[in-house]
């Protein structure tokens, strides 16, 4: 699991053609470097993603961060006439082990913009896995998923 945030927690992601860019870009460098996204949530000044890797080292997960950071911060600074303002802070990540914790960060993830009160519904905001999420899987696998409690994950989260 992944999760980055914007430089001093601003929202520089703050229009949906903003938030349209970087979930696009955060799915084409996730599949050009062989990560497969299991859920994801783009918000004005951070993300979420849980991926799986595709070898055991995941040493491709710093370049492609990179690679989504620096292509995204050079966009939106052109896009918002900034120029060489500082846009991302940092990312963490941590490697999922236990099958709980999975389905748990999975539900965390897709859930992220109601926790944000972005969206009553999760599957009502564009910029998660959600809608996908819910056409893709089996229904037993969502109703699964979606029943693991989130309240005990620990994710830096207090954008």
């Amino acid at each position: 699991m992944v999760t980055a945030g914007t430089y001093q927690k601003a929202r520089l992601f703050n229009t949906p053609e903003k938030l349209d860019a970087l979930c696009g870009g955060l799915r084409k460098y996730a599949d050009q470097y062989g990560w497969q996204l299991q859920a994801w949530a783009v918000l004005a000044n951070h993300y979420h993603y849980v991926a799986v890797s595709p070898d055991e080292s995941a040493e491709s997960l710093k370049p492609m961060i990179r690679e989504l950071h620096s292509r995204s911060a050079r966009w939106l600074n052109q896009k918002d006439h900034a120029v060489g303002r500082k846009v991302w802070h940092n990312y963490w990540e941590s490697q999922i082990t236990y099958q709980t914790s999975y389905y748990s960060r999975l539900n965390y993830v897709h859930q992220n913009a109601v926790k944000h009160g972005l969206v009553p519904v999760a599957n009502q905001y564009p910029w998660c896995s959600a809608t996908w999420f819910e056409q893709s899987a089996p229904a037993a696998t969502v109703k699964t998923v979606y029943s693991f409690k989130t309240d005990q994950v620990k994710v830096r989260d207090d954008f």
